[in-house]
């Protein structure tokens, strides 16, 4: 398996949640998403896919989230309806989704949400 993190900012508010809950506020976060992939065998360069093959990510992220309200993206942005969606975009745009493991997202350095398709 290999993985790479990715960061961008943004901000967001929970909606559902009950009045007085901080994170019903507008607050913002300091991202980090990690796409990890897996291979059965190496291929003949010695790698589970190169990593350049997840630029792609990096570039949907500065497009699509980076330094704007979650809100205005994705209904009730959570870190795990965040990762459903990061996950679900790269197996449908990058060059190596039949490699696609799990997506994580980090709102914190202590805490992370994982998305996976297991077959």
């Amino acid at each position: 398996m290999i993985a790479k993190r990715f960061a961008f900012s943004a901000s967001h508010r929970l909606d559902l949640l009950p009045e007085g809950h901080p994170c019903r506020r507008d607050h913002g976060h300091n991202y980090v998403v990690e796409i990890q992939l897996t291979a059965q065998e190496l291929d003949p360069y010695g790698f589970v896919a190169d990593f350049s093959e997840l630029t792609p990510v990096r570039d949907h992220l500065a497009d699509t989230y980076d330094h704007r309200c979650l809100n205005d993206v994705l209904e009730q942005p959570t870190c795990e309806r965040l990762a459903r969606r990061l996950y679900r975009w790269c197996s449908d745009n990058l060059p190596v989704a039949h490699l696609l493991r799990a997506v994580r997202v980090s709102e914190t350095p202590f805490t992370w949400a994982e998305y996976r398709e297991e077959p």
